[in-house]
């Protein structure tokens, strides 16, 4: 933020990056504007004075919902306010056991609600942990080491390799200046910085003159002002997006909302009737108040908000076995309607470890197998290894690559890595792929000297002694032809040098989107001990090219294909440039637009430009953008969700932190994620391997269908349970069913018949069927006629039964226990024709899913206890049933399966009625 006439507050909504494109101006100019001294920096008072304006250099910290708040959330759903209504009238009435037993219900479902959606975002924590703790500043003329948080505009601060930069900064001192900017940007390869102005509109990742806070200098040291501190920095501004974004509503809370408030109009409308028609009857307002709650009672799914909770739970702990860790609930239901992947690029869809894949020396283009860097595979011509024995161009070509070299190749734990450049250590794994040591090079030819990489000259230069003295240069490929006089053909001798073979060569590969660099080598003098430019301006021999990018993960291409097959689209955003991309996306195999057989990319620079609109038929056709600012990735997942699409959004970067949050669900990296991502995404991939994501769908879309399969269960008993009240009026008899016992009903059978549905093993065509529509609802019409089917069917046995309990002698209580008893064996023969909604018992096993048949015996010994126990008897009015009593209940049971199983094979002969669970 710079310090001018025109004083902003610290918080103010624009930005100094946005009123000043620092990155467009000289260095003198920023040095200028900020009226500082390269030399001597701020004075205290000066420091004094803007710390006094712009605050301390830390990030606002955004204020989280209290945990009492969070608790009392979970009381907010339509049903809950039915019963929290129907408790209180309840204790008025004095039915004080009806009362408890209708708020524990509540009360449970609140706690576990709670329990699973306790964890809050910590993504602004994240972002202010990823600023440095120390600064190397010039102050009163001296250099000082400060904490971070004191910078202010116009500090001039110096880094050097290892440093993170504390603040955004305005390069105007560099020598060999790289920069890790993966974390902010997406590109995988350090930035070769320059103290070149550039285009205003020019996005980050080509901002080549700037330092930006949290990213890391990897090569090189520099000196720079900083413009923007705190949450004015480009990573603060991150932050501001991730509070922004909305933390959208899934599918299923969707349909669940929906269909809650649909049915509290119709409970309500229904217990008002009863209640009038009790009361024009000249009925006891007392009685036919509880007559009015117990319709409610029984209409209200009481165990619904507790069950899809639970198996939601399930859903998460089988996704854990799958290296998807669920950060919140409802995310594992809309990885089963998800229908686009948004997946960042490096680290997620790629390996994020530079990797050399072609050679070409003599001529003659080589493949090298193995990715990453642990140095495993070969080099091969048509698919055969090659003897270096007999390519001395090829030998020497790798020798150079891992001599001309200032990174290190390093195990730990198993796990190999990277001191250094990316590029640098791709050189050397490639190299030990074919049995170089370097240590024993080394020994055998040591380095006397070396000429550093410099943007300038775009080449590094070294001298190595031994039995003779030699120079090995390393560089872009014109600066190292502009030095060579002649090529080594494969026998080792001196050949002409073809520029035009070689820039052919270099076209292809770069077509491909990989990194090229050329090498090649020059005799020194007998005694020479120094290197200069003087050396390396000409007689130098070609000794080839090799060509580099960061690969895909072999894992990823196959989960794409599976995603791609299952009616998902997997779209690519990236921070990397449009050719890199491109590449990357064709081998990876995704979908999209094609010209000249190749995958379009479209950049930032052109989504700048684009009215919302355009945007939306953009996003929705294309599958590769790259150059993407973090604002413009937050653009694309907002397109792609207003054209109705339930998006994912993978990644693990700071610069993903924002789209993570928007996108319907974010999926962030375990291993190599950022906190930021991690914290902004609703899954964790424990694995950091896009083929999980293909898993946790496929386990998505089976927490869906049983999720369909429970409430397909449990409807039809509440239609039951209410419409029996509701015959109980029309016939002015007493209630076949108390409220209380309801209530009894419908927990216990939620949890020991509902819930095993959750165990149900996923449907084998689960993975090759579309995506759920977000717009579809939970029940389609021929369910909904079951339900009505099964709902009417209940009515029949439990009032029938009832009556003729009535009309043969038995207690109110003996009947109404008849009555219970009959609806708890009909939900239970009921639920084994749940486990498939489309196909028969015969086909989906009779014991593949045996904690069916565990739930049932759970429910008969509770139900038994329900009957005969005392203690029961007394708090639900119940009282002991006889052998023949229990016959008739059974064998009402055996006739509503026998109609259900007629009715889906009927269903089942017109495939357009199948439902897909």
């Amino acid at each position: 933020m710079s310090m001018t006439a025109e004083k902003t507050p610290r918080h103010a909504p624009t930005r100094a990056g946005k009123r000043r494109p620092w990155h467009n101006l000289e260095a003198e100019q920023v040095l200028a504007q900020l009226r500082v001294s390269m030399e001597n920096g701020l004075s205290s008072a000066e420091v004094a004075q803007r710390r006094a304006e712009h605050g301390l250099n830390t990030m606002t910290v955004s204020k989280q919902q209290s945990a009492l708040l969070r608790f009392l959330l979970q009381f907010h759903q339509p049903l809950i306010y039915i019963l929290l209504a129907a408790t209180v009238v309840t204790l008025f009435l004095r039915e004080f056991t009806d009362a408890v037993v209708i708020f524990a219900v509540v009360f449970v479902n609140a706690v576990i609600g709670y329990v699973q959606e306790s964890k809050a975002l910590e993504a602004i924590d994240a972002l202010a942990r990823s600023m440095t703790a120390k600064a190397l500043v010039i102050r009163d003329g001296r250099r000082q080491n400060i904490h971070a948080q004191e910078l202010v505009p116009g500090d001039i601060v110096l880094v050097q390799s290892g440093d993170k930069f504390p603040a955004d900064v305005r390069l105007v001192q560099e020598r060999d200046l790289k920069a890790d900017e993966s974390a902010l940007t997406g590109e995988s390869v350090a930035v070769e910085k320059s103290l070149a102005p550039v285009a205003p509109d020019s996005m980050l990742g080509d901002r080549l003159c700037m330092g930006f806070a949290s990213t890391v200098v990897t090569y090189g040291q520099a000196k720079g002002v900083v413009v923007a501190t705190g949450d004015h920095t480009e990573v603060g501004q991150i932050q501001q997006s991730i509070a922004g974004a909305q933390s959208l509503e899934t599918p299923l809370t969707r349909k669940i909302r929906e269909f809650s408030h649909l049915l509290l109009w119709v409970i309500l409308a229904l217990s008002a009737a009863v209640f009038g028609v009790g009361l024009l009857r000249g009925e006891d307002a007392g009685e036919t108040f509880m007559v009015a709650v117990a319709l409610a009672v029984g209409a209200i799914p009481e165990g619904l908000p507790v069950a899809v909770t639970i198996m939601l739970a399930l859903g998460v702990s089988k996704m854990a076995a799958r290296q998807a860790i669920i950060r919140r609930l409802v995310a594992v239901e809309t990885l089963g309607s998800t229908n686009v992947i948004c997946s960042d690029k490096t680290g997620t869809l790629t390996e994020n470890q530079m990797t050399v894949q072609r050679l070409v020396t003599g001529n003659q283009l080589y493949q090298v197998t193995g990715l990453g860097y642990r140095p495993e595979g070969e080099i091969q011509a048509g698919n055969q290894p090659v003897a270096l024995a007999s390519n001395q161009a090829l030998k020497l070509c790798l020798q150079a690559g891992l001599l001309c070299n200032d990174s290190a190749l390093v195990e730990k734990e198993g796990k190999w890595t990277i001191e250094g450049d990316p590029t640098e250590g791709a050189l050397e794994v490639v190299a030990q792929k074919v049995g170089f040591q370097r240590t024993q090079l080394e020994q055998e030819q040591p380095r006397l000297d070396a000429i550093p990489f410099e943007s300038e000259y775009q080449y590094m230069a070294t001298l190595h002694g031994g039995s003779r003295r030699v120079m090995y240069l390393k560089g872009s490929v014109e600066a190292v032809l502009e030095r060579c006089t002649g090529a080594m053909l494969a026998d080792g001798s001196a050949g002409e040098l073809n520029r035009e073979a070689i820039n052919e060569h270099v076209a292809r590969m770069a077509g491909d989107g990989l990194r090229v660099l050329a090498f090649a080598t020059a005799p020194a003098a007998e005694h020479q001990t120094h290197i200069d430019h003087s050396h390396t301006a000409t007689n130098f021999v070609f000794l080839g090219l090799q060509g580099m990018i960061d690969p895909p993960r072999r894992e990823a291409v196959e989960a794409v294909k599976l995603c791609q097959q299952a009616g998902i689209e997997v779209k690519m955003i990236t921070g990397d440039h449009a050719i890199t991309a491109a590449a990357i996306a064709t081998q990876i195999g995704l979908k999209g637009r094609h010209q000249h057989g190749k995958l379009v990319a479209v950049t930032g620079k052109q989504l700048q430009q684009m009215p919302e609109p355009e945007l939306q038929d953009v996003a929705e056709r294309v599958s590769v953008f790259a150059r993407v600012s973090p604002e413009q990735k937050l653009r694309l997942v907002k397109a792609l969700q207003a054209r109705g699409k339930v998006v994912a959004m993978t990644g693990d970067g700071v610069n993903d932190g924002p789209a993570l949050k928007q996108a319907n669900i974010g999926i962030a990296m375990g291993i190599t994620g950022t906190d930021v991502a991690k914290d902004a995404a609703d899954m964790i991939l424990t694995d950091d391997n896009f083929s999980s994501i293909e898993g946790a769908v496929e386990e998505g879309r089976g927490v869906f269908d049983n999720l369909t399969k429970f409430i397909v269960w449990t409807l039809p008993t509440n239609l039951g349970e209410g419409l029996t009240i509701l015959a109980a009026i029309v016939f002015g008899s007493q209630l076949p069913v108390q409220p209380v016992q309801i209530l009894w009903i419908n927990m216990t059978t939620a949890v020991l018949l509902g819930l095993t549905l959750a165990f149900e093993p996923k449907e084998p065509n689960i993975m090759e069927r579309p995506p759920r529509p977000a717009s579809e609802p939970i029940l389609n019409r021929e369910l909904i006629m079951r339900t009505l089917l099964v709902g009417a069917l209940m009515l029949l046995a439990a009032f029938g039964l009832y009556l003729y309990e009535m009309q043969h002698g038995a207690t109110t209580a003996q009947a109404q226990t008849v009555a219970a008893t009959a609806l708890v064996v009909l939900e239970a023969g009921y639920l084994l024709n749940c486990r498939s909604l489309v196909r028969p018992m015969r086909d989906i096993g009779f014991f593949t899913n045996p904690w069916v048949f565990y739930g049932i015996g759970a429910m008969f010994l509770c139900q038994a206890a329900f009957i005969y126990t005392p203690l029961l008897n007394r708090l639900f009015g119940t009282s002991p049933l006889d052998g023949g009593q229990l016959l008739r209940i059974f064998g009402a049971a055996v006739v509503l399966v026998l109609i259900i199983t007629v009715e889906k094979h009927l269903r089942m002969r017109n495939p357009q009625n199948a439902q897909p669970a």
